[in-house]
């Protein structure tokens, strides 16, 4: 079973507790003060020390274990088991980094565009960013659950406030009535599982107390059935704010009237395809072998229905909808292919997409201030007005068709291989969705940066030194993970092999003697059921 490293012993300070809450205390410094540029600043503070502290968690991380690192644990709701219990892996990692990056972005691209209710639009900001990095922290079901539902407060403001359609206010709503559907029944998987837990305690007759804690409930046995019901409610949750599709119809209307931050959010961070490898996987892992192939089928379904829907779409928001929803297909195909590579290259391009996906949609919120729409009529020429704009536009288009040598190819090579490898059907069909990912986005560039530039179209002025320090970094990323993604697959590499163990799968790539006998820091398979299974920490 993985373990834990605390933060005491590892770095002496709560360093997962100052990234966690240093963006809400900037909110609420923000609520106490009038003064608009003092406001920004301070927000500018608070987001820029969060993600210096994420940095510093990247270099303090020990790799070659998937235990849980710099973890604090203290009672928060003692008589009902629910604990203050914060800890990251190499699943979570990532994550939390890409999470302190993209919001800091989210603050300098909106810096000058945001010219209403200032004030509340950084508070509102800042606490999404809280409460995503809850999300990936937490290591208490309940604590888990609390940032998954608070989180919609701030998007559901963000986009009936300062979105731009006219229609916000109804994807608004439709966005948390959808979420919160979802979430009733993440809410009864948790609850099974905490008086599973509860009956298996008092039956053994050790440690009675209740607990909602993640590293307990791994190693509390939970029969077929549980398991079955258990995956099917998290699924549930986790498909609607994927989105996978059918879950999915959400997501269009909101991305077109929503302001940048929250298309950043809802289409960059995947929540959902998350909340499946960390929770849906381990804890149910005999369910999650027999409803694989339901899984697999819904994604091949949005892989190919994305695609082909993109195809059609002269509006660039729609188009970032309907790819996004084709690549999270993707996604969960490299999950449920049940094996290394596939899980390996599903969590990586999670990564990848919110490094590429949010590229994308800050460059496209960059040219709707220019160009008034993003329509493809009103566009055409950009490599002519704006050949800055237009060169890093092609260079994100380019990575989110996997060319070779940019972030998403490692990830869908990877993703495709592990589907190969679970059934040579799953990968071919996968492959067609990358055909027509080429196509959509390929007519999309020739015609929006190398068309002709519209009649009606006024001269605009390429990036500034604001927007290229969005722009950059993650063009950059772009091309280090394409290059080089050695060190991002040893930090993912151990804690993918500890979910391949829950699952019974050895991992492919186990070092071995020549006598065959594994090399230390290999997870041994053990048969102890599916329902309880342990492992040593150790990376493969």
């Amino acid at each position: 079973m993985t373990g834990e490293m605390l933060a005491a012993n590892q770095i002496g300070l709560p360093i997962l507790s100052l990234i966690l809450w240093l963006p809400l205390i900037g909110a609420v410094v923000i609520w106490a003060v009038d003064h608009v540029g003092v406001a920004r600043r301070i927000a500018a503070v608070a987001m820029g020390a969060t993600v210096a502290l994420t940095l510093l968690l990247w270099f303090a991380f020990q790799r070659g274990t998937a235990s849980f690192q710099f973890a604090e644990h203290s009672n928060w709701i003692g008589p009902l088991g629910i604990s203050y219990h914060l800890g990251v892996d190499g699943i979570s990692l990532l994550f939390v980094i890409l999470t302190a990056l993209l919001s800091l972005g989210m603050l300098i691209a909106t810096w000058t565009t945001i010219t209403e209710s200032i004030r509340h639009y950084l508070i509102c900001l800042l606490a999404l960013e809280t409460t995503t990095l809850g999300v990936f922290l937490s290591l208490d079901l309940v604590l888990f659950f609390f940032f998954w539902e608070v989180m919609l407060l701030p998007i559901f403001f963000l986009i009936k406030v300062w979105g731009g359609g006219a229609s916000r206010d109804f994807n608004a709503l439709k966005y948390v009535l959808y979420t919160l559907a979802g979430s009733v029944l993440m809410l009864v998987a948790i609850t099974i599982l905490h008086l599973n837990d509860h009956t298996h305690a008092l039956a053994e007759n050790v440690s009675p107390g209740r607990s909602f804690d993640l590293l307990r409930l791994l190693q509390t046995p939970l029969s077929p059935t549980l398991q079955f019901w258990v995956f099917l409610f998290f699924f549930f949750g986790f498909a609607v704010k994927g989105p996978i599709v059918p879950f999915h119809t959400w997501m269009p209307g909101v991305l077109m009237d929503s302001p940048v931050a929250v298309g950043v959010a809802l289409a960059g961070i995947k929540l959902g395809t998350y909340g499946l490898l960390r929770f849906s996987l381990p804890l149910a892992p005999a369910a999650s072998q027999q409803l694989a192939w339901l899984v697999v089928a819904l994604a091949l379904i949005g892989v190919i229905y994305g695609a082909v829907i993109a195809l059609m779409q002269r509006q660039v928001r729609r188009l970032v909808a309907y790819s996004s929803i084709s690549h999270l297909g993707m996604v969960a195909l490299g999950l449920f292919a049940l094996n290394f590579r596939g899980l390996q290259g599903g969590l990586i391009q999670m990564i990848n997409l919110g490094v590429s996906t949010s590229a994308f949609f800050f460059l496209i919120g960059f040219l709707e201030r220019r160009r008034r729409s993003s329509d493809l009529s009103d566009l055409g020429g950009l490599a002519r007005q704006t050949p800055v704009l237009a060169s890093l536009l092609l260079i994100v288009l380019l990575s989110m068709l996997g060319l070779p040598g940019t972030n998403l190819f490692i990830g869908e090579f990877l993703i495709l291989l592990g589907a190969f490898e679970a059934h040579w059907l799953y990968a071919a069909i996968g492959v067609i969705g990358v055909v027509l990912g080429a196509a959509y986005l390929l007519w999309w560039a020739e015609r929006a940066v190398f068309g002709v530039v519209p009649q009606e179209a006024q001269p605009v002025t390429d990036l500034t030194i604001r927007e290229l320090a969005v722009a950059l970094p993650l063009v950059a990323l772009v091309f280090w993970i394409g290059l080089y993604p050695a060190p991002f697959l040893r930090v993912i590499n151990p804690s993918i092999s500890a979910v391949t163990a829950r699952l019974q799968i050895r991992p492919v790539i186990a070092d071995r003697s020549e006598s065959g006998t594994p090399q230390a820091g290999v997870l041994p398979v053990a048969n102890h059921g599916a329902g309880h299974l342990t492992t040593e920490d150790a990376a493969p």
